[in-house]
């Protein structure tokens, strides 16, 4: 289809007719039109985040001096509403907040990260991941710096406290003492009084020896406890605590223990490599006997075998059941090489109720295998009431 456009030319006065197509528009054009248009113009309409620094160095400042805060300012440079979704710190030392309404185009928010730095003494660097609805929709902030630890006080530095005098701890651990060894320990105390205070110990056993040194301390003095453990006198093995008595001027402190722990281990740090290669070698059938259900206040025999497989004679040094409801029979102490034996012990099942596990410790003179520990597993049933 043709139309006729009529133009008059003010330079010539002359009537110039020009035929055209008609472009005929219907809806359907029309609207795949309109959504192009639309489309393109949010394709090309973003929120854009940027940031007036996206790391922090709070430098070096102390413990005490409690929680540090940092705004991170946050820019949106595009076209559209930035929202931010959410910040997620990389530890819970550091606790941030943001701006929750839409920032608009050229508008400002911000972020801000509290860093609490109590027992945290050292540097850290610590980062803040941030979700937006941008394209890439993360972000990553960075707070760094250098915790001074406080320093402590008194009570913090000694914490068992004994009338005026105060000990580092109530437990001075030996860890592992050899059972041919004798071994010394120390632990700080400290007199807090105005007054000259005498520390002593009572109720000690025959391999541990402890004493005050100075035995009197002055007021305000530091002093230490030194402890003397000599494995040769104890006649246990593994774990083994001791308590004693504290005196203060002579007076023994009711209800107040000072403890000390060690773990009584063979030495075999003098074995060559044959002696090795000829030790004796304690081999288990199993480490672990299911007993099966038994009723309350009832008794059940267990019984762990094993064999020597070494060259040498096995010497079984201890043996120490896990609690006073397993009875240990001891048997003989040392078999020769090829020779089978056995750890027989009685479990009563006492008051207890549903799935019991009770530990059995083995301590022996293989080098590879010096300490064992064995399992017995019980389903006690609660008695029935008698009618």
């Amino acid at each position: 289809m043709l139309f006729r456009i009529v133009i008059l030319s003010v330079k010539t006065k002359r009537i110039i007719k020009m035929k055209l197509p008609v472009i005929v528009f219907n809806m359907k054009n029309l609207f795949f039109s309109t959504m192009l248009i639309l489309l393109g113009a949010v394709a090309f309409s973003q929120p854009k985040i940027q940031f007036l620094g996206a790391e922090h160095d709070f430098g070096v400042f102390k413990e005490e001096a409690g929680p540090q805060t940092f705004n991170f300012i946050v820019t949106n440079t595009g076209d559209s509403a930035l929202v931010i979704i959410n910040v997620v710190p990389s530890c819970g030392c550091t606790t941030p907040t943001w701006t929750k309404s839409p920032i608009p185009p050229k508008g400002q928010g911000k972020i801000t990260a509290v860093y609490d730095p109590a027992g945290r003494p050292g540097v850290f660097a610590k980062t803040l991941t941030v979700h937006t609805n941008t394209r890439p929709e993360l972000s990553v902030l960075t707070i760094k710096g250098e915790v001074q630890p406080h320093e402590k006080t008194i009570e913090e530095i000694y914490t068992f406290a004994v009338g005026p005098i105060r000990f580092e701890s109530q437990h001075l651990p030996f860890t592992n003492v050899m059972k041919n060894e004798k071994k010394i320990r120390v632990m700080p105390i400290i007199n807090t009084s105005k007054a000259p205070v005498k520390l002593e110990f009572e109720g000690l056993p025959q391999h541990l020896e402890l004493k005050s040194n100075p035995e009197t301390l002055k007021p305000g003095q530091k002093g230490i406890v030194e402890a003397t453990y000599d494995a040769n006198k104890n006649p246990g093995w593994g774990s083994s605590t001791d308590m004693a008595k504290v005196k203060i001027d002579g007076m023994v402190q009711n209800n107040i223990y000072y403890y000390v722990s060690a773990n009584l281990v063979e030495n075999f740090s003098g074995l060559s490599k044959a002696d090795l290669e000829s030790a004796p070698v304690f081999k288990l059938a199993q480490t672990t006997v299911d007993i099966g259900t038994m009723p309350q206040a009832t008794t059940r025999d267990v019984e762990f075998k094993y064999k020597n497989e070494g060259k040498r004679d096995l010497h079984i040094r201890y043996i120490k059941a896990g609690c006073g409801c397993t009875a240990i029979q001891q048997g003989s102490t040392v078999i020769k090489p090829g020779e089978e034996s056995s750890i027989k012990a009685t479990f009563n099942s006492g008051g207890y109720s549903g799935k019991v596990t009770k530990p059995i410790y083995v301590y022996s003179d293989d080098p590879k295998n010096s300490e064992v520990l064995l399992f017995l597993n019980a389903e006690v049933t609660p008695k029935t009431p008698e009618k």
